[in-house]
C-alpha cells in the first residue's frame, strides 16, 4: 500500500515525543503518573508555544494545512535536527515539497559509469531511489555481491541486507549497517511517498523481516553522506573502509558511493588483495 502522509506524519511525531526526558524539559512536576515515556501532548505544545488543539490537528493528520511559523516552533521543541525538520516540513507541507516526477526507470548517465570503471581500485556505486544499486564497477561488485548476476529487483540495497545472509554476513556489525539503510530508506519514503515502488519494498521487507519491522517503526532518519564500515569478506578477510557520498545536482535522487581506505592500512592491502582476486575471477569466466 501508498504509504499514508497522515499517518507517517502522526507516528514520526509521536516517535519524537516519546524520545524527550520531561525530567530534563523541567516537566516532571506537570501531572500525574506517566502511562508512556516522553512528552505529553499537551506539554509539547506547551514548550512549542502553540494551543493544544492545533498540536493535536498536527498529529493526527486531521489537516495538512499549517504555517512555517507552527511547523518551526514544534521543531524546536522536539530537538529535531536538520533532516529531522525537513523530513517534518515535507509531510505537513506537501503542497510546498514537490515529490517531483517518478520516473519508471531510472538511468544511470554514461559518463558516470566510465567514471566508476576508470576508478578501478575504488569500490564505487550509484543508489537510486528505494536503495535500489542501478551501476557498480567490477571492485564493488567484489566487495558486495555480483550485482550483475542478481535479477534487476533484487539489487536493492535494502532487501539484501534483511533477505541475504551472505551479505548480512559480510558486515561486522551488522546491526549498525541495517540501522542506516532503514533510516535512509525512511526518509527517502517520506521525499517520495506516492512511489508504489517503494510501498511495496516495505510491505516486503516488514513480512519477510522482523528485523526491519522492529527498526522501521522508530521512524529514524539519516542520510547517506559519509562514513564507515568493516567488512569481513571471505576472500581476503577484514577491510575497514570509509565511504563518501556525492549526490548528482541534476538527479538527487541517484547518490555516488565510493569507499576509500587508509594508505598503507592492513586495509588498502586486503583491497588490492580483492581487486586481483576480482581480476583473475573475470579472466577465468
Amino acid at each position: 500500500m501508498v504509504l499514508d502522509r497522515r499517518a507517517e506524519l502522526g507516528e514520526f511525531l509521536r516517535s519524537r515525543r516519546a524520545r524527550l526526558d520531561p525530567e530534563k524539559l523541567g516537566l516532571r512536576h506537570l501531572g500525574g503518573r506517566r502511562r508512556v515515556p516522553g512528552l505529553r501532548r499537551e506539554e509539547l505544545a506547551q514548550l512549542a508555544g502553540v494551543s493544544v488543539d492545533h498540536y493535536v490537528r498536527l498529529e493526527q493528520g486531521r489537516t495538512l494545512h499549517f504555517s512555517d511559523a507552527v511547523l518551526d516552533a514544534v521543531a524546536r521543541a522536539l530537538q529535531l535536527d536538520d533532516v529531522e525538520r525537513a523530513h517534518l516540513r515535507r509531510l505537513a507541507r506537501p503542497e510546498q515539497e514537490a515529490d517531483g516526477v517518478l520516473a519508471g526507470t531510472q538511468e544511470v548517465r554514461p559518463g558516470l559509469r566510465r567514471l566508476m570503471e576508470m576508478s578501478a581500485d575504488v569500490p564505487a556505486y550509484v543508489v537510486g531511489r528505494g536503495t535500489d544499486v542501478l551501476a557498480w564497477n567490477a571492485l564493488a561488485a567484489a566487495l558486495i555481491t555480483d550485482f550483475g548476476a542478481l535479477p534487476r529487483r533484487h539489487r536493492n540495497l535494502a532487501r539484501l541486507i534483511f533477505l541475504d545472509e551472505g551479505t548480512r554476513s559480510l558486515y561486522a556489525d551488522w546491526r549498525s549497517k541495517a540501522g542506516d539503510v532503514v533510516a535512509y530508506l525512511r526518509l527517502d519514503a517520506g521525499r517520495h511517498p506516492g512511489d508504489p515502488a517503494m510501498a511495496a519494498l516495505v510491505d516486503e521487507l516488514s513480512a519477510a523481516s522482523a528485523d526491519f519491522r522492529e527498526l522501521w517503526v522508530e521512524h529514524r532518519l539519516k542520510d547517506k553522506t559519509h562514513g564507515r564500515y568493516v567488512y569481513r569478506h571471505p576472500v581476503v578477510g577484514e577491510l575497514d573502509l570509509g565511504f563518501e557520498t556525492l549526490r548528482l545536482p541534476d538527479d538527487p535522487d541517484q547518490a555516488l558511493i565510493a569507499h576509500t581506505v587508509e594508505a598503507g592500512s592492513p586495509s588498502a592491502a586486503a583491497l588490492r588483495l580483492l581487486a586481483t582476486w576480482a581480476a583473475e575471477t573475470a579472466r577465468a569466466r
